[in-house]
This record gives C-alpha cells, sequence and structure tokens, in this order.
C-alpha cells in the first residue's frame, strides 16, 4: 500500500490511538523512499445534492435566461471558476489561453455553498434572478 488516510476525530483518547496508527504505518510504508506527509483540516466535500443544484438549476437558469449566445454549461462553469477563484494563462502549441485556478470537485460544503452565492450574487448584478435550493 502507497497512500492511507487517517481521520482524527477531536476526542483525544481516539486522536491517540489514530495517531499511533499514522506513526506505524509512516515507519513501515515503502521502506528507503522519502515520503511526503501532508496535515490538513479534514472538510466535508461538498454534496451530490449541492453538485446536482449547481448542475440542474443554477446553470440551466442561466442558459435559459437569454443573454448567452451558443454557451453550455461547461462553458459556464469554466468561466465562474475562473472568475471566483482566479485565472492563470498557460501556453501549448503556439498559443496561449486562460484557466481557471482551482475546480470546485475538492471544496467543502460551505466553500461550495460560498462559490454558489457569489454566482448567485453576480447573475443579480447582471438582472438573472437564480432560486435558492430551497425554493
Amino acid at each position: 500500500m502507497t497512500s492511507q488516510t487517517f481521520i482524527l476525530p477531536p476526542e483525544v483518547a481516539d486522536r491517540d490511538r489514530i495517531a499511533d496508527n499514522l506513526r506505524a504505518f509512516v515507519m513501515a510504508a515503502l521502506p528507503g523512499k522519502r515520503l511526503k506527509v501532508v496535515v490538513q483540516e479534514a472538510k466535508k466535500r461538498r454534496s451530490d445534492e449541492q453538485n446536482r443544484y449547481l448542475w440542474g438549476v443554477v446553470y440551466p437558469t442561466i442558459l435559459h435566461s437569454g443573454q448567452l449566445d451558443g454557451w453550455t454549461a461547461e462553458d459556464l462553469h469554466e468561466y465562474f471558476l475562473g472568475e471566483v477563484f482566479g485565472w492563470e494563462t498557460v501556453s501549448g502549441f503556439g498559443r496561449k489561453r486562460m484557466r481557471p485556478i482551482r475546480r470546485s470537485s475538492g471544496l467543502s460544503t460551505t466553500d461550495f455553498a460560498d462559490y454558489i452565492a457569489r454566482i448567485q450574487q453576480r447573475m443579480a448584478e447582471l438582472g438573472v434572478y437564480v432560486p435558492d435550493p430551497n425554493e
């Protein structure tokens, strides 16, 4: 096995036991190889419901607003990712193009909700109402 995920709960007793398992894994994993260890806060990833709302309500609402010609949901997704998280320029085959710095797949449920709220706010500024999930 080359990778393992350990979630440390806030309870001290369980955390100590899992930390011991983590130590044992690190000591036994890939003998003689350099290891990369990443410690980060465990956050719940965006939910399937949030993702279905984005692709099933938010983007179709915008596409049917009559303000876009020839756009697809995928076009909107790339556009809003770049507008919310920033753009980077990449080069290849003698051309340059812009792509979003960050994708939505790794967002937490809270960050994903904020992303959708930013889309709603931007569209409201353009006169397009995007309903909330509970509407």
